[in-house]
């Protein structure tokens, strides 16, 4: 059974001397090589992004959900289920019932 490293290729990276310093001490305090921990950056950034993209996309079809059904949650209702669902995780009191969406107009 032969294993494979995944596809890589190599890149050149300039860096500002004052910004190399910073990941070095980072890295460091991470315990991994420069090398390792500005790949894990730069993969965490690539997703940070992808995740960005994915909410405004979402977002974009729930109001546009929202128009097309004239129905929505009102934000004094959602603030105070966000609050009982925080209480409900910290073992306070029991999960809430979800809140009802109302006609808007």
């Amino acid at each position: 059974m032969s294993t494979t490293a995944p596809l890589s290729k190599p890149t050149s990276l300039k860096l500002p001397a004052a910004l190399k310093t910073q990941l070095e001490i980072d890295a460091q305090k991470a315990g991994i090589s420069l090398h390792a921990f500005m790949v894990q950056t730069l993969a965490e950034s690539v997703q940070r992004t992808r995740l960005r993209e994915a909410f405004a996309q979402d977002s974009q079809a729930a109001l546009s959900d929202m128009k097309a059904s004239g129905l929505g949650y009102e934000l004094g209702n959602v603030r105070a289920y966000l609050s009982e669902m925080s209480k409900h995780r910290k073992g306070l009191q029991s999960k809430p019932k979800s809140p009802t969406p109302t006609r808007l107009g």
